[in-house]
C-alpha cells in the first residue's frame, strides 16, 4: 500500500515494506518487515492532452528515508531493524543510520524529523531554498496526518494483513512501492 502527501516542490510517500536481502554484510540476517517512508522532491510534467486531462506527477529523487521495521522472525513491535537514511547520493541511500531514540518510539523520531524539511534537507546536503517555505509551512502542518497514517500501517503489518511476503521460498525479495 502506498501513501502520498504533495506539496509543490516536496511531499512525502508511506508504504508497507517486506524485504529479504541474503548479504548478512549489511546487518540483516532473514526477512523484515514494516513501514518506509521517504520525503522525495515532485515534479509535475507537461500536459499529455487538453487543458482537461490528467496531470502527470513525478514523485522523483529521494532526499531522506525512514525504515521502521523489524525481524519477521522476531515480536511484533521490537522495531529491531529501525533505521533511517540521512541522506541519499543519487538515488541510492546512504549508509544506515541506528538512533537509539528510534527504537523506543520510531514513529516520533520521525515526527521530528518531518517537521523542519530545511534542517532535514540541509542534513541531505542539498540546497534548502529548493523547497520554498510555503512547502515547509504545510508539510509542518501535516506532519500529524503523516504520523497517522504511518501507525495505521504498522498495526496492518503488525496484523499479517501488510508487508507479506511473495508466494514460495525465495533467496531475496523486496515486496511494496518504496
Amino acid at each position: 500500500m502506498l501513501y502520498a502527501f504533495g506539496f509543490d516542490a516536496v511531499g512525502v510517500v508511506v508504504g508497507d515494506l517486506y524485504f529479504v536481502d541474503p548479504e548478512p554484510e549489511r546487518g540483516q540476517e532473514g526477512a523484515e518487515r514494516g513501514v518506509r517512508l521517504e520525503v522525495r522532491l515532485l515534479a509535475r510534467e507537461d500536459l499529455h492532452g487538453s487543458i482537461y486531462s490528467a496531470q502527470p506527477i513525478v514523485i522523483d529523487q529521494p532526499v531522506w528515508r525512514a525504515d521502521l521495521l523489524e525481524s519477521v522472525d522476531g515480536p511484533a513491535g521490537s522495531f529491531d531493524r529501525t533505521h533511517h537514511h540521512p541522506r541519499f547520493v543519487g538515488w541510492e541511500p546512504g549508509r544506515r543510520v541506528f538512533e537509539p531514540r528510534m527504537g523506543d518510539d520510531p514513529v516520533a523520531f520521525v515526527g521530528a524529523e518531518l517537521a523542519d524539511v530545511h534542517a532535514l534537507m540541509d542534513r541531505a546536503r542539498l540546497d534548502p531554498s529548493i523547497v520554498p517555505a510555503s512547502d515547509a509551512e504545510a508539510l509542518h502542518e501535516t506532519v500529524p496526518e503523516i504520523l497517522e497514517v504511518t501507525r495505521r500501517l504498522l498495526d496492518r503489518v503488525h496484523e499479517g494483513e501488510l508487508a507479506r511476503p511473495p508466494a514460495g521460498p525465495v533467496s531475496t525479495a523486496r515486496v511494496g512501492w518504496l
